[in-house]
């Protein structure tokens, strides 16, 4: 039986359908891209997306999906090992500040395009937003409940430092003057200054 060269293992072509995919919808939007679009780009068929994914939507879908989980593992891996509600919330505020500029094009669109989506799949990731901000809510809550944060409408605030947290995905410049971490230096303080706000023991 002879043997074929060249071809791209089945999951090496997934993965790379996929970032052509997360490239053409960062640059050019998701709905004004085409599956020749992606296809062109990955050097394959058109008909050849068909194996992988089962649709346009079906690949938007898994980009969000995946840029979710990677997101609730990125932020629980690194609250594992750190103690005490204000620490925690500092180590949290840095997270989503770093996840979202380190990988921006994912970010924009999970933010920019859920319209995309079916309605099935819309609340499978609504699903998971709500799942991850429940992490802040909690943090929130035990720092009120212990005095080390004013008190607060939890949810409301919550809302408040995801979304100026995400919003670093539509304006950062990989080239430009501040590094991530210089980034996120000035959103910690920013953000614990505010939840701390009416407290006498502000530093």
């Amino acid at each position: 039986m002879p043997v074929i060269t060249g071809a791209a293992p089945m999951t090496d072509m997934k993965a790379t359908i996929k970032s052509v995919s997360i490239n053409l919808f960062f640059k050019k939007g998701y709905f004004a891209t085409s599956i020749s679009d992606i296809a062109r780009g990955s050097g394959i068929q058109k008909a050849s997306i068909y194996y992988h994914y089962a649709s346009k939507e079906d690949l938007l879908y898994h980009i969000l999906k995946s840029t979710m989980d990677d997101l609730t593992t990125y932020l629980k891996d690194r609250l594992a090992a750190v103690a005490g509600v204000e620490q925690r919330m500092r180590t949290a505020v840095r997270s989503h500040v770093r996840f979202h500029l380190e990988r921006q094009k994912e970010n924009f669109i999970a933010n920019s395009e859920l319209r995309g989506l079916t309605s099935e799949h819309y609340r499978a990731i609504v699903k998971k937003r709500d799942e991850y901000e429940t992490i802040f809510q909690d943090l929130i809550r035990q720092g009120t409940a212990e005095g080390v944060f004013a008190d607060v409408d939890v949810k409301i605030l919550s809302y408040a430092i995801l979304t100026l947290c995400t919003a670093g995905a539509t304006w950062y410049n990989p080239g430009g003057r501040l590094k991530v971490g210089e980034i996120a230096d000035i959103y910690e303080t920013f953000i614990i200054t505010g939840l701390k706000q009416g407290k006498t023991d502000i530093p």
